[in-house]
């Protein structure tokens, strides 16, 4: 899939756990663990809204492009 998600990279820059964001999201660990694998086949923008409020980060801090990486 050409879209990566660096979620896990944004948490370990602002030394937070997997446990604490879904928390402050209001999302199950599980829910997140499958974000940050790219294995969700999409995201609701309030629940992106609150990790990029929650990790003070933009959508593009989390979400990279890379064409040609089906």
């Amino acid at each position: 899939m050409p879209i990566i998600v660096t979620l896990d990279v944004m948490m370990a820059r602002r030394k937070i756990r997997g446990k604490d964001l879904a928390d402050i999201v209001g999302i199950t660990e599980q829910n997140l663990s499958l974000l940050k694998s790219g294995k969700v086949k999409g995201v609701r923008f309030e629940t992106l809204e609150k990790i990029c409020a929650a990790l003070d980060c933009a959508p593009g801090d989390l979400l990279e492009y890379q064409p040609g990486e089906d």
